[in-house]
């Protein structure tokens, strides 16, 4: 048995879908079986959460007029959904006999939830998002790399996509880089082990963006793997920098968006109702920034989070996108970047929430779960910070150049 957040002990809970009342009714009866051999269920609850609402999507439909399609579709949310809460571990074993399948330990009511009958995983990689016609970035992409020339993730992933981008590197390890990527997209930093993470060097980019007089730059991790486009409740891999340009579009509408980024598509569960955007939340990895800003990069932990709660707090806004998501090799499980300079392994998991703590007391605390120390930032502050057009922009949709295509065949091209 799990322990709560308080300390007390946490009953096992599952969350089940269902597709139709026929199924419900199906799985009723199987419990009902199942209960007469002891399984106690302390609770029943509907959960709401993932069920398909069409009113959902009408509250932001207007906010993603003229972008690339993105719906909901019937069918693929669940019908209705419960949560289960076992009375002891007894019970939840004989209740993963009543689910009949395959069971995980998570803590995320979005992915522990289970389809009775089981569903059959949903086979998407056969098609991908691709360019139709190309749609380049408006504003320069940086990476952000150290020690990591053998495995240049995001960069081999740009060059697939066609996406011109430049890498700042310091000045030991340049010829390295060299070695696997065009010396011409290879930006030398003016200083090396300074032992600050990326700090210092996503300031210089930032720096070096307003030289060549850009209203905004993308900085991005250097262990993206992969990017994905969500529509229609589907989640393919988007081969299209065309992306890029979609996004840019859309924050250039207002005048008030210091931070734009891609969610992580662990977050965006296909089966749930999620808005193209999400505002004023933590921007991370893959960054569209307002080179305006008065704000720089700071500290050595939890940059991403303090400066997007920097720029919340002067009353501006941020937009985490759904639509499009990034993939990257999990925190500390690659040598290179801030894995032993600033994570040492993870050694210093209570320094790293405790500092941002200290940055912003009034909205952050520090917590333990599993296993771990964990910050625990509270958004509810900034959810009335609103964003301001600048300019009009067009209704209907806009595929901005991409196309699904065959992932066996090549990417049509412009």
């Amino acid at each position: 048995m799990t322990a709560s957040a308080a300390g007390g002990p946490r009953l096992p809970a599952y969350y089940v879908h269902f597709g139709t009342d026929a199924d419900l009714a199906g799985f009723k009866r199987r419990l009902g079986a199942f209960t007469a051999k002891g399984m106690k269920v302390a609770s029943m609850e509907k959960y709401n959460r993932q069920h398909f609402d069409p009113s959902r999507d009408q509250k932001w439909a207007h906010l993603w007029q003229g972008m690339p399609e993105y719906v909901h579709v019937p069918g693929h949310a669940p019908h209705k959904s419960f949560k289960f809460t076992l009375a002891d571990e007894q019970s939840a074993a004989l209740f993963r006999q009543v689910l009949n399948q395959p069971t995980w330990d998570c803590t995320s009511g979005y992915v522990r939830g289970y389809w009775y009958p089981p569903r059959a995983p949903r086979q998407l990689h056969h098609k991908h998002w691709a360019t139709r016609v190309c749609m380049p970035p408006r504003y320069p992409v940086y990476i952000v790399s150290k020690g990591r020339w053998e495995r240049p993730f995001t960069a081999r992933l740009l060059d697939a996509m066609g996406v011109a981008y430049r890498i700042a590197v310091e000045p030991q390890e340049r010829d390295l880089y060299a070695q696997v990527i065009d010396p011409k997209k290879i930006l030398v930093l003016p200083f090396q082990d300074l032992g600050q993470g990326s700090i210092p060097a996503r300031n210089w980019v930032w720096d070096h963006a307003l030289k060549e007089k850009h209203r905004r730059h993308w900085v991005l991790d250097d262990n993206i793997t992969t990017f994905f486009r969500r529509n229609r409740n589907e989640k393919r891999k988007c081969l299209s920098g065309n992306m890029f340009r979609a996004v840019e579009d859309w924050v250039d509408r207002y005048r008030n968006v210091a931070m734009a980024g891609l969610n992580y598509q662990q977050f965006v569960v296909d089966q749930v109702q999620h808005p193209p955007v999400i505002l004023n939340t933590r921007i991370y990895s893959c960054i569209l920034i307002d080179n305006s800003l008065k704000h720089r990069w700071r500290g050595k932990y939890n940059e991403d989070t303090d400066l997007s709660l920097r720029v919340l707090k002067d009353g501006m806004c941020t937009a985490l996108f759904n639509v499009f998501m990034i993939m990257k090799v999990p925190t500390m499980t690659m040598k290179g970047g801030n894995t032993d300079d600033v994570y040492q392994g993870g050694k210093k998991r209570r320094e790293f929430a405790e500092s941002l703590r200290r940055q912003h007391p009034d909205v952050v605390k520090v917590t333990r779960r599993y296993q771990r120390w964990h910050h625990v930032v509270d958004y509810a502050p900034f959810r009335h910070n609103q964003l301001q057009p600048g300019k009009r922009w067009p209704t209907g949709v806009n595929q901005y150049g991409m196309v699904l295509a065959d992932s066996k065949k090549s990417s049509p091209t412009a």
